[in-house]
Formats: structure tokens, C-alpha cells, sequence
């Protein structure tokens, strides 16, 4: 007699089979028809409608009406004002001093959110290879160690911010144990310089895992062989790693910054849970400027908001020209050797 389970099988095959039959008549009709390409083109139309209702059209909307002024939410209500929002945005007449710019807390945003980038990428990757370079040696639960690393990552942002301002409160667990050793409490988010210290390490903890992971993926794939010559010589690990590692890791390397730049002038989850761009604007970025002036202000201006937002899109653009050409320049370099 035949196992329980191959009856059961053949059972729940049988109507599945009979369903692909149907399905497979208009197919083949449809590729004679066409060809492969009408094929292709079926089998993308789905996902290009998706694409353009959620991202093209919000896109060309977001342009649109980064060319109008008011509070007024239906473009017909609205006027046509060309680049006057973008003029208003970078109207400055020092623009090293924000004061004397007419939208000061824009030029703050940027300010902030250049900083910030500058600070928390340099450290992130530093961080990061380093990790990477420790979690790819021979060590005791070397597979917990990687997991602990990764786990942040899991967690949502705002989970995040919540758990951290919990952590760094006035009266949270951080001064409670300061004051358990005798120590005074620190204002750790209503100080300007802690605030802004407390976005960069919390937004470095939450993503060092995923970072650290790609860079780890580069370092297993560099050959053993190498680094056993290279042993075999006498070489001084400092010596190892420009030579040997930096160069080969370092397409994962561009990765690994170019999306962690865009991830960084994007910041707004942590900081916003954490801070609400305080104290003052200290840490305000560029996101929750945009998300403020557009939505959360009681004079909302969303001409104003599109059109900062598309000029930070443009530097995402540039960012990411920038990492396809260095890409391309690596790997003819590669070719070349």
C-alpha cells in the first residue's frame, strides 16, 4: 500500500495541476502571439503598474507641486509660482550664516544633516570594518557574537528611539545608575552637543549589523591562499590588510558607504522619536524639516516641503552616480590587472 502521505500528496496535486493547465492555454496563446518579448513585457506589467502608482506618479505629483504655493491640498486650489519655492529655499545672503538666509531653518537642517552625515558615516564604517574584521577571526561563539551584532537591525526604528530615550531620559536608566555610583545625572537629550551625539551613536547601533554583514560577506570571499603567502612571508598584518584586504574588500567597501550616505541624509525615524529635533533645533535634519513644513506645521506649506525634497532627491542622485562610477572604474581597473 502506498505511505499516508503520497495519497494526501497526490490528492492536493491533482486539482493544482488541473489549475496550471488552465492557466498555461492563454500563456502559450499569448507567447505565439507575441513572442518573447510580449512574454517579457507580461510578466513586468505588474510590477511597472505597481512602480508607477506608488512611486512615479507621487514623484511627478511631488514636482508638481513644488511649483505652486499655499496651504491648500488640491492643486486647483493653489497658485503657480514656478521656482519661487526654490528660490525662497536657497535666498541667502551669507550662506555661512544661516540668520541671513530667509529660510534660516532650512539652511540649519542642511547644516545639521551635513554634520551629521560626515560624523556618523566616518564612524559607522570605521566601526563596522572593524567588526567585521573581528567577527571574520576564529573566536569563542563566534556565531552568537555575529547574531548579537545583527539583532538591532531586526528592530524598528521608531522601537528604537523609544528604547533609547527610555535609556538616556532625565530620570531613565542611564542616570539612575550614574546616581547609584555616586555620579551626577546628565541632561543627555536636552544638552545641545549630547543630544546631537546621542542621534549619531544610537542611529550607528542600530545599523552596524547590516553593514558589518556586507563587509563580512567580502572578507569571507577573499582566498585563504593569500593570507597564507602572505604568512609565509613574514609580511606585518598592518601590512596584510592595505595590501591584501583593503583592495579586495573594497567593492563591498563602496557599497557599504554609498548606502550608508543615503541612509544618513535620510535620517529622521531615531532622531525624531529620540529628540523631536531638540533642544532647539539641534537636531533638526533635512527629513523632519521637510516632514514638518509639509505636514506638521500649523502654516503648512507643501510647495515649500517638494521643493526641499527634491533637492535632497538630487543629492541622493549625485550620491549614487558617484557610486556607480566608482563601481565601474573599479572593475575596469580589475579587468585591466
Amino acid at each position: 500500500m502506498k505511505p499516508l502521505a503520497s495519497i494526501l500528496g497526490a490528492v492536493i496535486a491533482a486539482p493544482l495541476g488541473w489549475i496550471a493547465g488552465l492557466a498555461e492555454a492563454p500563456l502559450r496563446l499569448w507567447q505565439r502571439l507575441t513572442g518573447k518579448g510580449g512574454m517579457i513585457a507580461f510578466f513586468l506589467l505588474p510590477n511597472m503598474a505597481i512602480f508607477g502608482v506608488f512611486v512615479l506618479f507621487p514623484l511627478i505629483i511631488n514636482i508638481v507641486y513644488s511649483t505652486t504655493s499655499g496651504s491648500a491640498l488640491f492643486l486647483s486650489d493653489r497658485d503657480f509660482v514656478g521656482l519661487g519655492q526654490y528660490e525662497r529655499l536657497l535666498r541667502c545672503d551669507d550662506y555661512t550664516n544661516t540668520l541671513t538666509c530667509q529660510e534660516d531653518q532650512f539652511w540649519t537642517a542642511v547644516k545639521n544633516t551635513a554634520v551629521f552625515v560626515v560624523v556618523q558615516v566616518g564612524l559607522l564604517i570605521s566601526i563596522a570594518t572593524a567588526t567585521a574584521l573581528i567577527l571574520n577571526r576564529e573566536i569563542m561563539g563566534r556565531s552568537f557574537w555575529r547574531a548579537m551584532f545583527f539583532f538591532p537591525v531586526l528592530l524598528s526604528p521608531v522601537v528604537v528611539g523609544l528604547i533609547w530615550r527610555w535609556i538616556l531620559d532625565r530620570n531613565g536608566a542611564l542616570n539612575a545608575a550614574l546616581v547609584g555610583v555616586g555620579l551626577d545625572p546628565v541632561n543627555w537629550l536636552l544638552e545641545r552637543g549630547w543630544a546631537f551625539a546621542a542621534t549619531i551613536g544610537i542611529t550607528i547601533w542600530a545599523h552596524l549589523g547590516f553593514y558589518a554583514l556586507i563587509l563580512l560577506a567580502g572578507l569571507q570571499a577573499i582566498p585563504r591562499d593569500l593570507y597564507e603567502a602572505a604568512e609565509m612571508d613574514g609580511t606585518p598584518p598592518g601590512r596584510v590588510f592595505w595590501r591584501i584586504t583593503l583592495p579586495l574588500l573594497m567593492p563591498n567597501l563602496l557599497v557599504v558607504i554609498v548606502l550608508s550616505l543615503i541612509r544618513a541624509v535620510q535620517v529622521f525615524d531615531e532622531a525624531y522619536v529620540l529628540t523631536g529635533g531638540g533642544p532647539g533645533t539641534a537636531t533638526l535634519y533635512l527629513t523632519q524639516y521637510i516632514y514638518e513644513v509639509g505636514f506638521a506645521s500649523l502654516l503648512k506649506n507643501p510647495g515649500l516641503a517638494s521643493a526641499a525634497s527634491i533637492l535632497m532627491g538630487g543629492v541622493l542622485i549625485v550620491l549614487t552616480l558617484v557610486q556607480l562610477g566608482l563601481s565601474n572604474r573599479n572593475e575596469k581597473k580589475g579587468k585591466q590587472k
